[in-house]
């Protein structure tokens, strides 16, 4: 006969399979209802990115630096990645360097071709709606001595031409200006500003591709880009990926001292399954934005309408030369933060300003640029799609957001 000891154990193991069974399928009926709108914030990697970083990580760990057979197969994956992220963006694998991330690349091109040709001139020229890590580095080489200019914005988000022409100088070294701009979503003439820039054969172009890579087609050549900043985790990729595009024949000056890895420019071990990873998810996400660029551009378009709809809600992104994937608002007479955390309690996720700035709780730079009076400027609202993104998640969100809206209006009348 079992004792009763042993038979209330059982019972007691039963009961918390039971309760552990309820709360992993509670957390997954969460997980499958969840919207998530802040993909410009980051994005969800791709199940094929990870497992293929698994796989590298498990089976390539050996140093790309090193001589024997384990090292030889890590280098070889490593530069399978580089030709692999040069042929996508159309450009040669020598013109390709690894980095972390955004914030390393645009730090790595600015200040490299800064400290590398200041004895040319001290003059750099950016916009006034630059992501922080470009903002931020100039702010830096200001108090170094370098001379800033910060080129306004018109309603719409973009630089004007004629701005740029009557900046240029004789000493102008490098010009800074982001591809798709993070909050607004607004996409800048590029090719334009390259055949501005290229008239000064003194001065460099270097552009922030973070948040187009993937989205949207730029051909750097064509464009006279010398310097291109892109970040794996904002097109399904790992955190702590990136790479820098460098024209070959620029010459930078390197940020990191050390091995000397990375043609001499970027020294520390080589991350080899992240940038195979990124690798992969570059061009998973070109192949899965090319299929799925039309519904994007649909639930787009059924966002826009929507949100015109609701009282006091004004769009801030452009309809014409904005990027597929971004709509920002703002809600007149509310702050941001109070309406994304709202939404957030239906388990729809959006975001305020840029990921990097959020947590200032500053009203956005970018739509202060833009000329929006203070009570948009602090209530404004960024959708950020994705190509797993669907039309019935956004009819969701806004019901969500309209719903949000009217609770909110409720109870500020009672209060």
């Amino acid at each position: 006969m079992t004792p009763w000891y042993a038979l209330l154990l059982e019972l007691l193991n039963d009961f918390r399979y039971n309760v552990l069974l309820e709360f992993i399928n509670k957390s997954l009926e969460r997980f499958w209802i969840m919207i998530y709108f802040d993909n410009s914030a980051t994005t969800k990697p791709n199940t094929q990115v990870l497992e293929a970083y698994q796989k590298v990580a498990l089976q390539y760990f050996g140093n790309a630096s090193s001589i024997h057979h384990l090292g030889m197969e890590a280098e070889k994956l490593f530069m399978q990645a580089r030709k692999q992220i040069a042929t996508l963006l159309n450009v040669k694998s020598s013109e390709i360097i690894f980095t972390s991330g955004g914030t390393e690349g645009n730090n790595f091109a600015i200040k490299g071709i800064a400290k590398q040709f200041s004895s040319r001139g001290r003059h750099i020229i950016t916009s006034s709606i630059e992501h922080p890590s470009v903002y931020e580095t100039c702010e830096q080489l200001k108090n170094e001595g370098f001379e800033i200019t910060y080129l306004p914005v018109d309603h719409e988000g973009r630089i004007s031409l004629h701005d740029l022409k009557n900046a240029m100088r004789n000493d102008t070294i490098l010009v800074s200006i982001m591809h798709t701009n993070n909050e607004v979503g607004t996409i800048q003439p590029i090719k334009e500003i390259g055949e501005i820039v290229n008239q000064f054969p003194k001065a460099f172009f270097h552009v922030d591709y973070v948040q187009g890579a993937g989205k949207i087609p730029l051909n750097f050549y064509e464009s006279h880009i010398d310097l291109a900043t892109i970040s794996g985790h904002k097109f399904h990729g790992l955190k702590g990926t990136g790479a820098l595009y460098i024209r070959e024949g620029t010459k930078i000056q390197p940020l990191l001292a050390g091995g000397g890895q990375e043609f001499g420019l970027r020294s520390g071990t080589e991350n080899v399954a992240g940038m195979v990873a990124m690798a992969k998810a570059l061009r998973l996400s070109i192949e899965n934005f090319t299929k799925s660029k039309e519904n994007l551009m649909h639930i787009k378009k059924y966002l826009f309408e929507q949100l015109k709809m609701i009282q006091g809600v004004r769009i801030n992104t452009p309809v014409e030369g904005s990027a597929p994937h971004i709509i920002n608002f703002s809600v007149e007479g509310y702050k941001a933060e109070v309406l994304v955390h709202a939404i957030a309690k239906h388990e729809i996720y959006v975001s305020t300003t840029s990921a990097c700035s959020s947590k200032l709780g500053e009203p956005s730079k970018t739509l202060v640029a833009m000329g929006l009076p203070a009570n948009c400027t602090s209530s404004s609202i960024r959708i950020s799609l994705s190509y797993e993104n669907t039309m019935e998640e956004a009819k969701q969100a806004i019901q969500v957001i309209k719903q949000c809206i009217e609770q909110l209006k409720f109870a500020m009348r009672g209060s």
